[in-house]
């Protein structure tokens, strides 16, 4: 049986089917934890904003005007919760009095094939840690999840324009970096 069109499942939802609801979890959950746990480097919190996601889009479905994808408006809504939860995670590490205890993008050995991927990805998660959360956002989205400028653009609400000069600045940063530690 083929997939049923994004569109069609908001529908079903909205005539108060709920396995359509399910159906959209089941398309986009495993999207949305790992771009959330690409933006927050670790499990746990990649788990409770997908959590969030999952939450806000039952609540918000009915809102949900077709002007974008749903993939976008989903990923729109996972970049809002982690960029939040970096927010909350940057307080409480600096109210914290012991400020060693928060380790961001930390490695995902689960993706990574051999020693050598496994390195560069510590490396590039290091590097990441020094880049500011805008820019992170959109290099994560650019490289990681393939997306276009303007389909960032519709998640972020940020400009082309902008878009471009912090995926640059970010990229740069991280050649940078990793140029100096060669």
């Amino acid at each position: 049986m083929p997939e049923e069109k994004d569109e069609i499942l908001v529908k079903r939802f909205l005539e108060g089917d709920e396995r359509a609801y399910n159906e959209i979890v089941i398309r986009y959950r495993k999207k949305i934890y790992w771009h959330a746990r690409r933006m927050l480097g670790n499990h746990l919190d990649a788990d409770d904003v997908t959590q969030e996601v999952l939450i806000q889009i039952y609540k918000k479905l009915k809102t949900f005007k077709f002007n974008s994808s749903l993939y976008t408006w989903i990923f729109k809504i996972t970049s809002s919760k982690s960029l939040n939860k970096i927010k909350r995670n940057n307080i409480k590490k600096f109210l914290s009095l012991d400020n060693g205890h928060t380790q961001f993008l930390r490695t995902n050995v689960d993706i990574v094939k051999t020693f050598e991927d496994k390195e560069k990805l510590n490396r590039l998660n290091e590097i990441l840690k020094d880049i500011s959360a805008r820019q992170k956002e959109v290099f994560l989205l650019k490289q990681f999840e393939g997306l276009s400028y303007k389909e960032i653009s519709e998640i972020t609400g940020k400009s082309i324009g902008t878009l471009k000069a912090n995926y640059h600045f970010a990229l740069q940063k991280i050649l940078e970096k990793m140029k100096n530690e060669e």
